[in-house]
């Protein structure tokens, strides 16, 4: 099994190295000494919670690490709230967002589409490229474009597109969130160990108390970071499907 699991590390780590990327698995192992030295990680999500849940836990390890962290949601999660206005909802969620961050160490950005009408159209791509321009990131998360809720899948075409049309390419990786309900076909090419940092992503999904965090975590998320961290080898792990030139994902098999 270990042999396996360095098999598929070093498979990844080649494989991004030829396209001239920085690698998860590199930057994971990377701790500025100087502010020059810091990586800027973007993490781009449908609603509030949503980076938090996907990947929290390797949010919290990379800015723990000393690198600079941006979580850009595409809605404040306007129709999140039963029994609330859009306006009501929205303030709401936006503070928890907002506490969420500070739990991560992390930067929050909001983009301004509304939940469960998101668009994606010319004027929205060029907007969020804008912005992604503007956050000048080394490498950036976002949602599995496979995925049953619709604002997940927008945003992941957004970033997708984005990434296809930049200038300059940066990492791109796949996030999971409720695995076989929500997010759907999913094989990692990644792994993160976050064992440590596990504790500090629950208390991040736990800032959206408008959105039952024992539910997020009783949909499958709790499960997905046990058995994540059963195929790494580790207590409790997320993992990632990595972009590549060719397509979505290495091709990496499976023993």
């Amino acid at each position: 099994m270990e042999t396996a699991l360095n098999s598929r590390r070093n498979f990844v780590k080649t494989t991004a190295t030829g396209l001239g990327l920085l690698t998860l698995p590199n930057l994971l192992h990377a701790k500025p000494g100087t502010p020059a030295e810091r990586k800027k990680i973007v993490c781009f999500g449908g609603h509030p919670d949503d980076p938090e849940s996907g990947c929290g836990g390797t949010l919290a390890r990379l800015a723990n690490n000393g690198h600079d962290v941006t979580i850009i949601y595409l809605t404040t999660g306007e129709a999140g709230i039963e029994g609330k206005t859009h306006t009501e909802a929205a303030a709401i969620r936006k503070q928890e967002a907002i506490n969420a961050c500070v739990v991560l160490k992390a930067k929050p950005v909001f983009a301004g589409q509304i939940d469960g009408d998101t668009i994606m159209d010319n004027a929205w791509l060029t907007k969020i490229q804008k912005m992604i321009v503007d956050e000048k990131p080394d490498i950036v998360f976002t949602h599995w474009p496979v995925d049953s809720h619709k604002d997940h899948q927008i945003a992941s075409l957004l970033m997708i597109q984005t990434w296809v049309r930049s200038s300059k390419k940066f990492p791109l990786y796949f996030f999971e969130v409720c695995t076989g309900e929500q997010t759907m076909g999913f094989r990692p090419t990644d792994y993160v160990d976050i064992t440590a940092t596990q504790e500090q992503k629950r208390k991040s999904v736990y800032c959206h108390t408008s959105q039952d965090p024992p539910g997020i975590y009783g949909c499958g998320h709790a499960a997905m970071e046990d058995f994540r961290g059963r195929e790494l080898g580790v207590k409790a792990a997320e993992a990632f499907v990595m972009m590549t030139g060719k397509g979505m994902g290495s091709g990496m098999e499976y023993l």
